[in-house]
């Protein structure tokens, strides 16, 4: 089974050219195939789980999908085994890379589980996910990737919750065309003492913000024409929703209260980029600092109230878009952005890991990249 998923990560790897303005057509048929699409109505397609059935040959038979109950329980049984490994020793003013994925690990099950009991549709994706037994790795550590989606009228398009042992704990979920509710991403990555911590929260329409210079002004009608009014628009619109002052307080008093942080680059700022600069939201939050308990524990606590923060919107139906053009339009950019996502994730992930095991991740943990669309109601 894991060599058939690892095959399908490099079909993936594959067919993607790292390149800002490249979009992969979808619908071909290889991806159609090894992807198990359905098409539903308007001809647009989304990845259901294909139903259990037995062959003669074991390697071609299909296990039936658990529910989310069970994954959650297994979820808690692999957190219970970790649990009674030995802690390793913690020296003073520092805290333990493992212990501090373990806890993040806990969290992020636990957000996940929030976020299947409001929204009941969501699946597992088992031909997708990756238990810590299944022999994936990265650097040497075990990956563990619970990838799901719902592709009912909540329209989640890609949830995936990953933990590298010792080193990594990300949260990516992507949503469907139906509603503007923003994409969320999540990740803490430990190297050497040190917690680098991302998060942004995406939006849904291009606002320029790549255009956004050190102070943060963006270029006008006389450099832009017509189009300035329109990503005017868009970045008022993010604002108003989404980008408010209840989360730039959220997020700014709590990098206020780290230790020892440091600013990476952001809009603006060189050093980014193409694909980071044509990806990040305007309120993307990436820093360094020590690895302490206290720093720890602030950063699990800011990525549970930001996810329960767009659990409520993913759940207000005032989000969602108008039936017919504006659907079609948020998946034709959702489709290229979701591309451009993975392309920025791979360099981030290659940095991390080294080439062959950082493409696998980032593959993995992107999700099909012709799966901007899911069902929606169709």
């Amino acid at each position: 089974v894991l060599s058939s998923r690892l095959a399908l990560v490099a079909l993936l790897l594959s067919s993607y050219n790292v390149d800002a303005f490249t979009v992969v057509r979808s619908g071909s048929s290889s991806s159609a195939v090894a992807l198990n699409q359905h098409i539903g109505s308007g001809g647009m397609a989304d990845t259901r789980n294909p139903d259990a059935f037995e062959d003669e040959d074991p390697r071609k038979s299909i296990s039936a999908a658990p529910s989310f109950e069970e994954y959650l329980k297994q979820r808690a049984n692999e957190g219970t085994t970790a649990a009674t490994a030995p802690p390793k020793p913690i020296a003073e003013g520092d805290f333990d890379a493992t212990a501090a994925i373990t806890a993040m690990e806990t969290s992020q099950t636990k957000t996940v589980g929030d976020i299947a009991s409001a929204i009941p549709d969501l699946a597992p994706k088992p031909d997708q996910s990756y238990a810590k037994n299944d022999g994936f790795t990265a650097m040497g550590n075990a990956v563990s990737i619970q990838a799901s989606d719902a592709p009912g009228p909540a329209n989640v398009a890609w949830i995936s919750d990953l933990s590298v042992d010792g080193a990594l704990s990300s949260l990516t979920i992507f949503n469907g065309p139906l509603s503007d509710v923003p994409h969320l991403i999540q990740r803490c990555f430990i190297n050497e003492g040190m917690l680098h911590f991302f998060l942004d929260v995406r939006p849904r329409a291009y606002g320029a913000h790549d255009l956004r210079d050190a102070d943060g002004n963006y270029p006008g009608p006389e450099t832009l024409g017509r189009k300035a009014f329109e990503y005017s628009g868009a970045r008022k619109d993010y604002d108003t929703k989404f980008g408010t002052e209840e989360l730039i307080s959220l997020l700014d008093d709590t990098v206020a209260k780290l230790e020892g942080v440091t600013k990476n680059p952001g809009l603006g700022d060189e050093g980014l980029s193409e694909l980071e600069k044509v990806t990040l939201g305007p309120l993307a939050v990436d820093i360094s600092m020590p690895l302490t308990s206290d720093n720890v524990d602030s950063i699990i606590g800011l990525r549970e109230k930001v996810a329960s923060m767009w659990l409520g919107w993913a759940t207000d139906d005032s989000h969602a878009h108008r039936p017919g053009a504006p659907v079609n339009s948020q998946y034709v950019y959702d489709t290229k952005y979701r591309q451009n996502c993975y392309g920025a994730l791979l360099d981030k992930y290659v940095g991390y890991f080294g080439q062959a095991d950082g493409a696998k991740l980032a593959a993995a943990d992107s999700g099909p990249l012709d799966e901007a669309y899911v069902g929606g109601g169709s």
